[in-house]
């Protein structure tokens, strides 16, 4: 099965606006590919959704911060132990998360829009793709 790491930016949108973000989502729920984390990313995740700016948007949806984690994310997600790894982007070192918890969860990709992922292409044998190509590919499988 197909094992990828999706960023915390493409989870925040799944969350709150839907759309191709929200695809992926519910293409790991239908068990179309397995998504992978970290607790560190987890509370990555976390931290963001609790800023002041989404609370708007949590009562919208008629989630809390910890619901939303327990039953739109974590019962999607295996949990894996990020690998040891020396800084691969130096311009952004918390991208180093994404690759290390997808080395340590062999992960065949990393999903993402942040720039200095897409641009580096493909770390060892992790390719990092926009959603919209990874949506392209499960497509297919």
């Amino acid at each position: 099965m197909i094992r990828a790491v999706i960023d915390t930016n493409i989870i925040v949108s799944a969350f709150f606006w839907g759309g191709l973000p929200r695809a992926a989502l519910n293409a790991a729920r239908a068990k179309r590919f397995q998504m992978i984390t970290s607790e560190h990313l987890i509370d990555e995740l976390k931290d963001v959704i609790s800023r002041p700016k989404f609370a708007s948007r949590l009562m919208l949806i008629g989630e809390t911060v910890d619901s939303l984690l327990e039953s739109d994310y974590r019962s999607l997600v295996e949990v894996v132990e990020p690998a040891k790894i020396e800084p691969v982007i130096t311009s952004d070192i918390d991208d180093d998360a994404l690759i290390a918890c997808a080395i340590g969860g062999a992960a065949d990709y990393i999903i993402s829009g942040d720039h200095h992922l897409l641009e580096l292409k493909q770390y060892l044998s992790i390719k990092m793709w926009t959603v919209n190509q990874f949506l392209e590919e499960i497509s297919k499988t």
